[in-house]
């Protein structure tokens, strides 16, 4: 099949057998988990950070932000939040300082090596919705079939 992907050729040879869509969904799974690790080796080796790091630089980089609001915006659990940004200062790639309007906040803004880090770093990962454009149905779609994932998978009880 010259036209065909290897990945739509082998889809096409599950959906005759009763068992193709689950080995379907399987191979989906390990397709995007694999790509997953290989980017974080890639990030870890050339740029020595993590997929999650460079996605909170991003986030960071688009303005200021109080540690509250990414608390508040992100569905991460605080100390994760905290060592992410912890480790992203350690790097010399984010500052934390005080709010000028309420000293008690924490903003996080990147350091120019963190904005040359960004320019240097691939875009991609989930993170990347946020810069590309995308038929609003297709993230719709890409959203529901996370959420399906998290259920069919039996993530449910440590997803939040």
């Amino acid at each position: 099949m010259p036209n065909k992907s290897y990945w739509s050729h082998n889809i096409d040879v599950y959906a005759g057998d009763p068992g193709g869509a689950q080995l379907a969904a399987i191979r989906g799974w390990l397709r995007l988990d694999q790509a997953f690790a290989r980017f974080n080796r890639h990030l870890r080796e050339r740029h020595g950070v993590t997929g999650a790091q460079l996605a909170m630089l991003r986030i960071v980089a688009e303005r200021p932000v109080t540690l509250a609001e990414l608390r508040r915006s992100l569905a991460m659990h605080p100390a994760t939040l905290g060592q992410l940004i912890d480790r992203l200062a350690r790097l010399g790639l984010v500052d934390r300082r005080s709010s000028p309007d309420d000293r008690r906040k924490r903003l996080v803004q990147p350091t120019s090596t963190g904005r040359r880090l960004l320019a240097a770093a691939p875009m991609a990962g989930p993170v990347r919705l946020r810069y590309q454009p995308a038929d609003r149905d297709r993230l719709h779609r890409l959203a529901a079939a996370f959420e399906d994932a998290v259920e069919l998978f039996g993530f449910k009880e440590w997803s939040t």
